[in-house]
């Protein structure tokens, strides 16, 4: 990737949330010069009155719309899969200065830092994968879809990439919503929720980083002609097969326990759906682990051993069988 596209990819991604955040200052600003907002007009009025609406129809115009625009001209959907690690810091931030938000100060703060730090680690790891270059190449599944639909893809991309991303996002994001949204003083269950997001962080850290080191292992022996590892089971990879994709279901679940602590455990349903849509994800990536030959028997074993998400002690193959 040449220099020249990495540095306009880098500005694109850079430049592209400035049309939501240049029209929420403006809210701001709108808002705070009425005092109270009662002298505000119906469009300002509107969004003082619908936080998530608001974050809705910012999502809509400039991510879906906007984003998907970029991505038929460039023919790559790359910058959702970016941006899926700063949308939720956005939010957080929009959620806690918007006018109708009131929280308990120690929540709020701890749920912004967690929430920075979450994806201060995403981000390291997506551009980690990507050779520290913007926009080399998107994610593998959008590839498979391209040659799937041909010449549809240009419209059903708008839907099966950015609106579903749409739902999952705002919808997993609702906690951080309903925590700058109420008031309640801090207690017991709020550090049970800390404790939970902060295993979750780490625990995907260190297995994304296991797994970096182990595929980076195996570029250097396939550019040397040497046999390739056909599986990692070291680390938390022993333990389970997708100890990354655990550890981030652990940090949303950690915040549906803020959420629930504070009365509003509906918010669940948004993480349910996104480890619903994990699982299947689980499912495509093992299926393609299985069709390179080199590590077809090997992975067929480690998934005959190993629990599929929550670490766990290995079983015996036999005993695997018998069980089937």
């Amino acid at each position: 990737m040449g220099a020249g596209r990495n540095a306009k990819n880098a500005a694109i991604a850079l430049l592209v949330p400035l049309p939501s955040i240049l029209f929420y200052l403006s809210f701001l600003h709108h808002y705070t010069a009425t005092g109270d907002g009662d002298s505000l007009s119906p469009l300002w009025k509107w969004c003082s009155h619908h936080p998530v609406l608001l974050a809705n129809s910012l999502f809509f115009l400039n991510v879906n719309l906007l984003f998907w625009v970029i991505g038929i001209v460039q023919s790559s959907h790359w910058m959702i899969d970016l941006y899926w690690t700063v949308i939720p810091v956005l939010l957080v931030h929009y959620y806690a200065t918007h006018p109708l938000a009131q929280y308990n100060w120690w929540r709020s703060r701890v749920v912004i830092l967690m929430t920075w730090a979450w994806s201060i680690r995403l981000s390291h790891n997506y551009f980690r994968r990507e050779r520290w270059q913007w926009g080399a190449r998107e994610d593998w599944r959008f590839t498979d879809m391209r040659h799937q639909y041909g010449k549809h893809w240009w419209w059903v991309s708008f839907f099966s990439i950015y609106v579903s991303q749409q739902v999952f996002l705002t919808g997993i994001c609702l906690p951080l919503y309903v925590v700058q949204s109420v008031k309640k003083p801090w207690n017991i269950w709020d550090f049970v929720a800390v404790v939970v997001c902060v295993c979750g962080i780490i625990i995907a850290y260190y297995a994304d980083t296991q797994l970096h080191n182990f595929v980076t292992r195996n570029t250097k022996l396939k550019e040397l002609g040497m046999p390739m590892v056909p599986n990692l089971d070291k680390g938390l990879w022993r333990y389970s097969r997708h100890p990354n994709y655990f550890g981030e279901q652990l940090w949303w679940w950690g915040l549906v326990v803020f959420a629930w602590n504070i009365g509003h455990g509906w918010t669940f349903v948004g993480p349910l759906i996104n480890s619903m849509c994990l699982a299947y994800v689980t499912k495509l990536v093992e299926n393609r682990m299985m069709k390179q030959d080199y590590r077809t028997e090997a992975y067929r074993l480690y998934q005959k051993t190993t629990s599929v998400w929550i670490p766990w002690f290995k079983s015996s193959p036999s005993a695997k069988d018998k069980s089937t």
